[in-house]
């Protein structure tokens, strides 16, 4: 949605980030953690592509459903990944990257205010912690998300934007490629991303798991 009016539910739009100049999205990471019972994991799940260069779903393919107004995000579920949370708005750190929900509570994402909302022509991205100091946090399987998976949004008008999955892969936090995650097709597209790659004590996860999705149906 374009323009300086309220949308017809009330809700004013956003600003749109410049994505190819955004920073990638930090979202701090323990890898090696463990849960309540005191067994020690060996870290998330992770795409092929973590093991080499992976090849991305072509997007043009299979059904797709008309683009929505700006509403603004309010839950996530990904039934293939047990992930059913609560969505809390983030924009922009000081240092001009791509702020995380609070790590304290594990089963919470974040919708980035900055680009569109999830079902609008463009697209949205939403984040999640990987992990905390206490174990597993919401997107802790989404390194295991296939072509075909399902991630389901609820908008604040009531509507439900039903994304098909077409690529998971994982990127190099250093040379992160901004415009093939964040630029907009023309359609309405989703990204969720989250912590992943190699993990060391010093630096925390070197990549970002990204998943690639477009709309295929609204609820």
């Amino acid at each position: 949605m374009s323009g300086s009016g309220a949308d017809e539910d009330g809700e004013a739009p956003r600003k749109r980030a410049p994505w190819g100049a955004m920073a990638l999205v930090l979202l701090m990471g323990v890898a090696l953690v463990r849960n309540g019972a005191g067994h020690l994991h060996t870290g998330p799940p992770q795409p092929a592509s973590a093991a080499g260069p992976g090849v991305l779903g072509s997007a043009s393919p299979g059904a797709r459903a008309s683009a929505l107004t700006y509403s603004i995000a309010s839950r996530v579920r990904i039934p293939a990944i047990q992930v059913d949370a609560p969505v809390v708005p983030v924009g922009l750190d000081a240092s001009g990257w791509v702020s995380a929900p609070p790590p304290e509570n594990p089963n919470l994402a974040g919708w980035f205010t900055g680009g569109v909302s999830p079902g609008e022509k463009g697209t949205a991205v939403i984040v999640g912690h990987v992990d905390n100091q206490d174990g597993p946090a919401v997107f802790y399987g989404l390194g295991s998300l296939r072509q075909g998976n399902r991630v389901e949004v609820r908008r604040q008008d009531g509507r439900t934007a039903v994304f098909q999955v077409y690529g998971n892969q994982v990127f190099s936090k250093k040379n992160f490629p901004g415009d093939r995650v964040y630029k907009s097709k023309g359609a309405p597209e989703l990204r969720v991303i989250t912590c992943g790659g190699h993990y060391s004590e010093e630096h925390g996860y070197a990549g970002n798991v990204v998943v690639f999705a477009r709309l295929v149906d609204v609820h």
